[in-house]
């Protein structure tokens, strides 16, 4: 990825695609990019919120995660498929739904966030397995070709664009998410870090992709 550091003015999604916070998140990150259409790109990248996981879940983790999901259900009203839990051994690793993320970034960039939407509503509305290679070619057939969505996720300069997603989230000390950041230049200023609704951010969208002049 390159230096945000070298790009002048855009907004920076920094989500995770089993991250149930950014499937709430999900209606709101569609409005902001209505709101920048035309206006300023938005890069979307991958948090890498359990990547390289390779326990299974147990009991604990289970009721960990499914309180999350109820607490999102409840405020952002997102679907859920609950009969997730009932899935055995399963190992919570992010790496492959974000390195598909990444990989669809650079095969159909126009389709990243649209993308980022489907594996979201595979995993949470549909309880498919988005951490299975073969999940995420088929939920990317709307977007690309699954085989060249295959050739483009195994390719090693994917895997280390998505590490390099993973280390620039680490060097912004961003700890969760969905975290928006907007960027002039040089200047990062956080839009949230955290869900919220759409009309706790419009105003201060606005006030960024429409300055007041100086004077």
């Amino acid at each position: 990825m390159a230096d945000p550091q070298t790009t002048s003015r855009r907004l920076l999604y920094f989500a995770d695609p089993m991250c149930s916070w950014c499937w709430g998140f999900s209606p709101v990150i569609a409005s902001i990019a209505e709101a920048c259409a035309g206006r300023v790109p938005i890069r979307l990248c991958a948090g890498g919120l359990r990547a390289g996981e390779t326990r299974p879940m147990d009991d604990r983790s289970r009721s960990y995660v499914r309180h999350h999901w109820e607490e999102v259900a409840a405020q952002t009203g997102q679907p859920f498929d609950f009969g997730f839990f009932d899935r055995a051994r399963f190992v919570y690793d992010t790496e492959p739904a974000c390195r598909a993320a990444v990989a669809m970034r650079n095969l159909v960039p126009e389709a990243a966030l649209a993308y980022l939407a489907a594996l979201q509503q595979a995993f949470y509305a549909e309880n498919r397995d988005i951490t299975q290679e073969d999940d995420l070619a088929d939920v990317a057939a709307p977007f690309a070709s699954p085989d060249d969505f295959r050739i483009v996720f195994r390719a090693p300069e994917v895997h280390e664009a998505t590490q390099a997603d993973f280390r620039l989230t680490q060097a912004l000390g961003i700890q969760g998410f969905p975290t928006v950041v907007l960027q002039d230049g040089r200047q990062l200023t956080a839009l949230t870090a955290g869900w919220q609704p759409f009309e706790a951010l419009q105003d201060a969208l606005r006030g960024w992709l429409d300055p007041e002049p100086a004077g």
